[in-house]
């Protein structure tokens, strides 16, 4: 009756890159299955839909993007949204600059959020896929005189 989330998780558990501490990759990175980073990311992280992903940030890793990964354990820093269709984790070290969209949200104390906290029910799902658009006129960065 469970069974199928569980797998999903598990199957997402295991490491299939790691982007080490001494590396900086710019450009944009699109993945399945599990991803570790303890380096720098410039440019936005993306999950291949349908299959099961976890990124873990460590808390020496950088991103600076837009993160959008069904499952997401962050302890490092990162300048961007966040959107998790799953469960997000922050982690004690986390310091997000940018809005988390999530559908669950785990938050540890010492973790830093400096945007919007977003819930995203089951019926807004399709707000966290991988299209988006600008439809809010409040966003309009254009100074108007």
């Amino acid at each position: 009756m469970f069974s199928s989330k569980k797998n999903k998780r598990r199957k997402a558990a295991r490491i299939d890159t790691l982007i080490g501490e001494n590396t900086h990759f710019k450009g944009d990175i699109h993945f399945s299955g599990g991803l570790r980073i303890d380096g720098v990311i410039t440019g936005n992280i993306t999950a291949d839909e349908g299959e099961p992903a976890l990124l873990t940030l460590s808390e020496k890793g950088r991103i600076e993007g837009e993160v959008r990964v069904p499952f997401q354990i962050i302890n490092g820093d990162v300048k961007g949204n966040l959107y998790a269709v799953e469960h997000i984790e922050l982690a004690n070290k986390a310091r997000i600059n940018g809005n988390v969209f999530y559908k669950l949200l785990e938050m540890a104390v010492g973790s830093e959020v400096n945007g919007k906290l977003i819930h995203v029910g089951e019926a807004e799902e399709t707000d966290l896929s991988l299209e988006h658009s600008q439809t809010d006129p409040n966003l309009n960065l254009e100074q108007q005189t």
